[in-house]
């Protein structure tokens, strides 16, 4: 069998693996989080957020085998540093676009084991991954397939936006982003040519920017958590443009 054999058969096994566990996400709050310790909407139910987790794999300059597995959880809402778990790992799985999880979410997985191990007082309540939720071409990106096997609530924070369903970084992409995006905080919805709503672009600081617009971050619902919250949550912890659970994890 080809090489090209190969890797058509182990896509096709992604996929099915893909679909299978998006059958258990959730995209809706399972857990109301008081965000703002004095805001009159808190509810005296909501469960105070006082941990969040960031995650990601860190790659060496030329290298794209061994890289560094990376977890830091932070407090809330100090945003400080409170426990660090870093590992070199050799991936072995290729890299292909639209399955990042394949070859690394493994790694993230057993960070957070260790966590358990070692310290399970400060295993955090919400996890911010460095990659996309549903805004992927079959809706489970990295941070929804970690949210599903940990079952931790997470949320997707993306850098870069991905290309789905019509989505693109175009004139009327940038447009937008010039119009809606004046102040921190602020955010547009990413809305594919289906009608679906696959993330938020933010405005996550002040100084976020690039000429002659604002270089803003894509949030996406990972698992257990609403889009709503999720971009209320990035932004709470952004003091400069990178929320700082995923900041942190790659300083």
């Amino acid at each position: 069998m080809s090489y090209l054999q190969d890797q058509e058969e182990l896509i096709e096994r992604w996929k099915r693996e893909q679909l299978t566990l998006k059958e258990k996400l959730v995209t809706i709050d399972k857990v109301k989080w008081k965000l703002k310790l004095d805001d009159d909407d808190n509810d005296d139910n909501d469960e105070r957020l006082t941990l969040i987790g960031g995650v990601d794999i860190s790659f060496p300059k030329g290298d794209d085998v061994h890289a560094c597995a990376c977890l830091v959880i932070i407090s809330y809402p100090g945003l400080e540093v409170v426990y660090e778990d870093f590992a070199m790992v050799h991936l072995t799985s290729p890299y292909v676009p639209e399955f990042l999880a394949f070859r690394e979410v493994e790694f993230l997985v057993e960070s957070i084991k260790r966590l358990q191990q070692r310290k399970p007082d400060m295993m955090p309540q919400v996890i911010m991954v460095d990659g996309n939720g549903i805004l992927h071409p079959r809706g489970f990106g990295i941070a929804s397939h970690l949210g599903v096997i940990t079952d931790i609530p997470t949320i997707g924070v993306a850098k870069n936006l991905f290309h789905v369903d019509g989505i693109e970084k175009g004139e009327e992409h940038t447009k937008q982003i010039s119009c809606l995006l004046q102040d921190k905080g602020n955010s547009f919805p990413l809305v594919g040519k289906s009608g679906t709503t696959w993330g938020m672009a933010l405005r996550s600081s002040k100084k976020s920017t690039t000429t002659p617009v604002c270089k803003p971050i894509y949030v996406s619902v990972g698992h257990k958590v609403s889009l709503d919250t999720a971009v209320k949550l990035v932004d709470a912890c952004c003091r400069y443009r990178i929320p700082e659970p995923t900041r942190q994890v790659r300083k």
